[in-house]
Order: C-alpha cells, then sequence, then structure tokens
C-alpha cells in the first residue's frame, strides 16, 4: 500500500497534458469538477460517476459509545457520513491490474 497521494495539482498537470487546455484552464476545469461534486454532497444529493463510482451521503443516527480509557458511556451525535462505493467496471480494473494505457 502506501502509494502516493493524487493531488488537485496532479489532475490539473493531467488534464493539461491529455486534454490540452492550458495550465490555468486545466486547473479551472478541475477545480470546477470537484467544486460541483462537492456542492452536490453538501445538498445531500448522490453523485454517479459513470464506470467510477458513486458518492452516497448517509445519515447516521445518535448511538452510544463508549470512551475506552474510563468505560464511560458517551452519546454519539447524528451525523452525515460520506460513502464511496466503486462501479465494478473499476472494481474489475484494480482486481486485474488494468489501467487506460494497458488498453
Amino acid at each position: 500500500m502506501g502509494g502516493k497521494t493524487i493531488t488537485r495539482a496532479d489532475l490539473s498537470e493531467a488534464v493539461y497534458q491529455k486534454v490540452g487546455l492550458s495550465r490555468s484552464e486545466s486547473a479551472a476545469l478541475v477545480e470546477s469538477f470537484l467544486n460541483e461534486i462537492s456542492e452536490r454532497l453538501e445538498q445531500g444529493e448522490t453523485v454517479k460517476l459513470s464506470s467510477f463510482g458513486s458518492f452516497i451521503v448517509r445519515q447516521k443516527n445518535q448511538r452510544i459509545g463508549r470512551n475506552p480509557k474510563t468505560g464511560e458511556e458517551v452519546p454519539i451525535p447524528p451525523r452525515k457520513v460520506l460513502v464511496f462505493k466503486p462501479s465494478n467496471v473499476l472494481k474489475d480494473k484494480i482486481n486485474t491490474g488494468q489501467s487506460n494505457e494497458n488498453k
């Protein structure tokens, strides 16, 4: 494990190299794409990217947790969590080690 972390700058550079937009246009495109996804998730919508996966906002109810040091019961308030569910296409690519360059 322990692979490289992909940053916004890395994504912008990939768009610049593969699509041919200028660096500033590539950065703006990536930023706009990520902002649109973020805004939709903030509104509680599911974001589905075909052949990649879905980002789903789920509501977790209040529950009782336990402080591991003291054993004291502590209420955990209700909250929303973000879940990513990869598509079968992505799962297959990961499990077979395929990338777009290998096709």
